[in-house]
């Protein structure tokens, strides 16, 4: 396998991209022509204020060209295999607070394009490629388009297709791609160690957060792929967690769901590990169910997979495991048909991961009556070189548990005697990042998972920081 860094010292394969976005539109207007066009995301104020809003690169333009500069412009000429990328020309005045910007020169060398103009040429050049090959398409991309851009020399003007047709591309990725997930997997599996090395010393969730952070961006990563989710003890049951700042003190276990994002591409990794480096017997339990549901679904995964079915799979391994602790009771095809296991394992089993978090192409179907397959972000058989999560989880969250408590169908199969047990372990997930090959997968997450592992680095960190808080002693 070519090494991660030689992949990414090369460019973005934006040309490629473009290419493999014509021919799927291709496959809806075979004679197509013209020209495809976009925008990059312009750079903003924050409401009120005179200070520069966060930015990010809209992500149907950065696949077309790797280019993550605001206020940019991109032209592919269909007939011609020609792009053409605008950037923002120097302004003087805006050098004196931001240092020179980049080059036309030097955006050449960066950028997988043919052309590189400034932006004050976009104009004239849609009009000259609107002219040339008359009558002329443009495909673009609705709302997307700003106003001085009015498009008066194409005959016709498509703003469904081109949105469309980078989705359905971007759900199988080349290697540079792959590249890129693996990084950014590499710098959160360094961030997601020196969580678990201050779990026991740390006294709140926003150290962990900070911890995480502070790696991320010291290896190169700056931006997340998504807010962090620190939640320790019961909190852990509630699946988009936000607050991050409550004490630990008191708490079993904390879930940790970050990940880096490195250059526009996504990790997503969620782990769950005691606080004080020792589960609990009831806690260890759930993990190890969890830890399974997961290897399970893992080696089911091969090009052509119904993920449906690896979703059910995984349901039935959470039953097989909460059988045996005494939770549900009855026979497990029966609590399967009843859905019952839907209180415990709440969400969809995962989804395609790239540019965003919740990547494109997935073709959810939330109006699914379901309820084991509402939430399932990612439908029908998973392609070779598709990127997904693998991210089972059981929870015991009352306020989605309860109700199933109050269902003659429902309660039958739940032993509340025994749930009693379970409350404060709040929730367990474990997420991994795995690449579909055509005869299997690659995982592409090396963070540590194995129980008795997290237990050991949780233990060498608090000694390690202690030994250093002693150092410090005059």
């Amino acid at each position: 396998m070519e090494p991660t860094e030689a992949i990414l010292a090369g460019k973005y394969p934006a040309k490629a991209h473009a290419r493999r976005v014509v021919e799927y539109m291709r496959t809806k207007v075979p004679d197509i022509s013209g020209v495809l066009y976009l925008e990059g995301q312009k750079d903003r104020l924050i409401e009120d204020n005179d200070g520069e809003a966060p930015f990010r690169q809209r992500r149907y333009f950065y696949y077309l060209t790797g280019c993550a500069l605001p206020d940019s412009y991109y032209t592919y000429d269909i007939a011609t295999d020609t792009s053409t990328l605008f950037i923002p020309p120097i302004d003087p005045e805006s050098v004196i607070w931001s240092g020179l910007p980049l080059s036309q020169e030097e955006a050449s060398g960066l950028f997988d394009v043919d052309h590189v103009l400034t932006t004050t040429d976009v104009a004239a050049t849609l009009t000259h490629q609107g002219k040339v090959n008359a009558p002329s398409s443009v495909w673009t991309i609705a709302n997307q388009v700003s106003d001085h851009i009015t498009f008066l020399e194409f005959n016709n003007k498509d703003f469904t297709l081109l949105k469309e047709a980078i989705e359905e591309c971007r759900v199988v990725k080349d290697k540079f791609e792959v590249a890129l997930i693996r990084h950014a997997n590499q710098i959160s599996t360094l961030a997601h160690t020196e969580v678990l090395k201050r779990a026991s010393t740390a006294t709140n969730e926003r150290e962990l957060e900070a911890a995480f952070l502070e790696r991320c961006i010291a290896n190169g990563a700056r931006e997340q792929a998504y807010h962090s989710i620190v939640a320790a003890g019961t909190a852990a049951a509630t699946l988009h967690y936000v607050k991050n700042y409550e004490p630990l003190e008191g708490k079993l276990n904390l879930l940790l769901d970050a990940g880096a994002e490195f250059n526009c591409y996504a990790s997503d990794i969620t782990r769950t590990f005691p606080i004080n480096g020792k589960f609990s017997p009831e806690s260890r339990a759930i993990y190890d169910i969890v830890l399974q549901m997961q290897h399970v679904c893992i080696n089911m995964l091969k090009e052509g997979v119904l993920w449906d079915t690896v979703h059910l799979k995984a349901h039935e391994v959470a039953i097989e495991g909460l059988l045996k602790l005494g939770i549900l009771q009855g026979e497990k095809e029966d609590i399967l048909k009843s859905r019952t296991s839907v209180a415990f394992f709440p969400h969809g089993l995962g989804h395609y991961l790239g540019m965003d978090t919740h990547d494109t192409g997935g073709h959810p179907d939330y109006k699914d009556k379901d309820p084991m397959f509402r939430y399932l972000r990612t439908r029908g058989k998973l392609p070779a070189g598709s990127v997904i999560t693998v991210e089972p989880g059981i929870y015991f969250c009352r306020f989605i548990i309860e109700p199933y408590l109050c269902d003659p169908i429902h309660a039958q199969y739940i032993n509340s005697t025994v749930l009693e047990q379970y409350w404060e372990i709040g929730g367990v997930r474990i997420e991994d990042n795995i690449l579909v090959t055509v005869n299997g997968y690659e995982n592409l997450t090396t963070a540590i998972k194995d129980a008795d592992e997290l237990e050991s680095i949780i233990k060498l960190g608090s000694l390690e920081r202690a030994s250093g808080a002693k150092g410090l002693v005059v």
